[in-house]
């Protein structure tokens, strides 16, 4: 199950993110960038420890205190299907002064912004703030939607992007409020 926008350019889909073939996956990490729980933790695990090194160079050189919300950054895959992998932070809901849809717009174009590049065509997202940063995901549906939908609007480079759901639940409640 599933569905096409953008002339086949966006897929939303039921699956497993760390098994998508595309050029990179994007990975709602933490600021720390040294792994977590849910998809950080999966992205790590099955990408292996190769990650968890590009990352900690990453805090050691250009981000000390850790990465800000709404920024990204990127790794290699290690063992992934994927190449590469995009790092970003979503917002905690409710703690970013009224700027949670602006930073998690932020996260999704800023991710896409990096994948442009570094010349990939190809990438998948998670549905980044839906979990323990408790985003609520009618919200992010319309928020995601509409960044991605702005981008590629101006953007010709990416060519696919898959939107890879845990649940079929939060798949529909994306169908019912993207902005596509």
């Amino acid at each position: 199950m599933g569905a096409s926008f953008l002339d086949g350019r966006v897929t939303a889909l039921v699956g497993d993110l760390t098994k998508q073939t595309t050029d990179a996956i994007v990975n709602a990490a933490n600021s720390t960038l040294l792994g977590g729980g849910g998809v950080d933790g999966a992205i790590h695990l099955a990408g292996g420890p190769e990650i968890l090194t590009y990352c900690r160079d990453i805090r050691a050189t250009r981000y000390p205190d850790g990465l800000p919300v709404g920024e990204a950054v990127i790794t290699t895959g290690g063992k992934l299907p994927a190449r590469f992998v995009i790092h970003t932070v979503g917002p905690q809901y409710g703690l970013n002064h009224g700027r949670d849809d602006e930073l998690l717009a932020a996260a999704y174009t800023n991710s896409l912004s990096l994948a442009v590049e570094n010349d990939l065509t190809s990438i998948a997202f998670p549905s980044i703030s839906t979990g323990v940063y408790h985003f609520p995901k009618d919200r992010a549906a319309r928020v995601s939607s509409a960044a991605i939908k702005a981008f590629l609007e101006s953007d010709e480079c990416i060519r696919s992007i898959n939107l890879v759901f845990f649940h079929g639940s939060d798949l529909d409640t994306f169908l019912e409020w993207n902005f596509f």
